[in-house]
């Protein structure tokens, strides 16, 4: 077997440009947090509305003729049920197969800023889920999501789905700074390479990558 090892100039170069890639991320750090602060308040959806919390006034869905009966309800699972029945990615968002008091499944995008508990912890008592609406599409054309979702049992109705996340669903800070944070680290470590190997290169410090081209001289000369 054959090992490759890079040149020690590469080593420095990247060591240098790893260090110096932080300043940029410090730098903008701030800026990433003001724009986080503008997510979470586009994302904060309001108690009453798709994806917020129910109160005690928004209907209590047993089944799911109550479902297809009303325009806006809630349906009470008991602790983290309405999370462990299977799940699978449709049209970019996560869907869970909710269990109905009356044992019919049916899939779910749910907000998990707004489900109240009952209890003292999630798993004990009951989850009170956001405010759904029901979304008509036919689930079975997203053959790899039906495979996810009906992975253990298979859904009651695949004309329809609840929509109990409306404008809610909001990332981790953490999460959504990182990417942004880890592409400015990596532009900025590509550039600092590139800067401080050319100038090593050229004062003899390094050896070139490409070694540059001769002048060439005339006859006259």
């Amino acid at each position: 077997m054959r090992y490759h090892y890079l040149r020690f100039d590469i080593w420095v170069c990247l060591l240098l440009a790893y260090l110096v890639s932080y300043i940029p991320v410090n730098i903008l750090k701030g800026s990433f947090a003001k724009k986080y602060e503008t997510y979470v308040e586009e994302h904060t959806v309001e108690a009453g509305d798709i994806g917020g919390l129910a109160g005690d006034e928004v209907f209590r869905a047993q089944s799911v003729a109550d479902l297809l009966s009303h325009d806006t309800f809630t349906v009470v699972s008991p602790g983290i049920e309405y999370r462990n029945r299977g799940a699978g990615y449709h049209g970019g968002y996560y869907m869970y197969a909710l269990t109905l008091p009356s044992g019919e499944r049916v899939a779910a995008l749910i907000n998990g800023d707004s489900v109240k508990s009952t209890g003292e912890s999630i798993f004990s008592g009951d989850s009170i889920l956001p405010v759904g609406r029901i979304v008509y599409e036919d689930l079975t054309k997203d053959t790899y999501f039906i495979g996810q979702i009906e992975f253990s049992e298979k859904l009651s109705r695949t004309d329809f789905y609840i929509d109990m996340l409306g404008n809610g669903g909001k990332m981790a800070k953490e999460d959504y700074m990182s990417g942004s944070l880890m592409f400015v680290q990596l532009f900025s470590l590509i550039i600092v390479f590139a800067f401080i190997h050319a100038l090593g290169s050229k004062v003899g410090i390094f050896p070139y990558f490409f070694s540059p081209k001769e002048k060439k001289t005339s006859e006259w000369e």
